[in-house]
């Protein structure tokens, strides 16, 4: 049985994926961004241990969330499941003035890495829309260019990987891996997408739990399993030790080595 903590967990892929680890006997720890979304998770999560609350797009609630989140562990796996869309016609700016796909979906995952003791394995979900990912570390908080909400979430999601590689490379022991879901029927994919959510969480579940060789891998990009070519800029290490430091500076949080 592992120790599992899979953030934002209060619906859609990250539900499933806690609510099937739980099924198995795994002891889970969900999250949810305020009381009322906990409630919602505990609900649909009856087995689960535990639930931490904070929102991400507060600096303050995400160190409070990785308080929370070590005082139920340590954990096995860790699965960084929480994120946002970009259909938003302008930037929004969070309460520490940070462009808000950015803060969620890039620099809470980072902060969260940094602040919870290190896992034996870490999976950070992305998307296919990686591929379409442009890496303008000069400008993370479209300060200087034309706002455009699909190519920033699409930025946000590469960076993703390259801070699921740069953990591989900067920690050996532990198992660091980006997955791409799919195109899931979800709140955020909506009632279009071409799969459903078993579909969505079956490689970050394998991911965290398997013995087979495929899954104890690092530094790797997966879909359904498969070991694919990410954005070449994600294997850029000094993109990744790039993203690293700016990550650093934003948050006031280093990342151990």
């Amino acid at each position: 049985m592992a120790t599992i903590l899979v953030t934002g967990s209060s619906d859609g892929i990250g539900r499933q994926t806690a609510s099937t680890l739980a099924a198995d006997g795994h002891r889970v720890v969900l999250h949810a961004r305020n009381e009322e979304r906990a409630a919602q998770a505990l609900a649909s999560v009856p087995q689960a241990a535990a639930v931490v609350r904070g929102d991400l797009t507060s600096l303050a609630e995400t160190r409070e969330l990785a308080e929370q989140a070590a005082a139920v562990g340590p954990y096995d796996v860790v699965i960084h499941n929480a994120g946002v869309g970009g259909g938003q016609d302008a930037p929004v700016r969070t309460g520490d003035g940070l462009e808000r796909i950015f803060q969620v979906n890039v620099l809470a995952p980072y902060v969260l890495s940094a602040l919870v003791p290190w896992p034996a394995r870490l999976v950070y979900l992305t998307s296919g829309m990686e591929a379409d990912g442009v890496p303008r570390l000069d400008d993370l908080q479209w300060q200087g260019r034309d706002w455009d909400g699909m190519q920033a979430y699409s930025d946000s999601k590469l960076y993703d990987v390259m801070l699921a590689f740069a953990v591989a490379r900067r920690r050996p022991r532990t198992l660091s891996n980006a997955v791409d879901p799919g195109w899931i029927r979800t709140r955020m994919g909506g009632p279009s997408a071409t799969d459903d959510l078993p579909a969505g969480a079956e490689t970050q579940l394998w991911l965290a739990t398997s013995d087979e060789p495929a899954a104890l891998v690092t530094g790797r990009y997966f879909k359904r399993r498969r070991d694919l070519r990410a954005n070449p800029a994600a294997y850029r290490e000094e993109l990744q030790e790039e993203l690293l430091a700016t990550c650093a500076e934003l948050s006031g949080v280093k990342l151990p080595d």
